[in-house]
């Protein structure tokens, strides 16, 4: 099961979130505007990144542009 090892596993690439309006979900208290995350795992739909609380989260791609 891949996310179990996600924190040991080599960054894919970095992204630098845009915003953290979200609609449904309470993005800001995981995510930070302007700050640059550490891609984990990649789908069509979303980004899994270490957020602020050290953690691997899966996002929408809609929050962050690639660097």
């Amino acid at each position: 099961m891949i996310h179990q090892s996600w924190n040991e596993r080599p960054t894919i690439k970095k992204v630098k979130c845009v915003h953290t309006d979200a609609a449904k979900y309470i993005v800001n208290r995981a995510l930070t505007a302007e700050k640059t995350y550490e891609v984990k795992n990649e789908t069509e739909e979303f980004y899994f990144v270490v957020d602020n609380s050290g953690k691997v989260s899966g996002f929408y791609k809609d929050y962050f542009k690639e660097l």
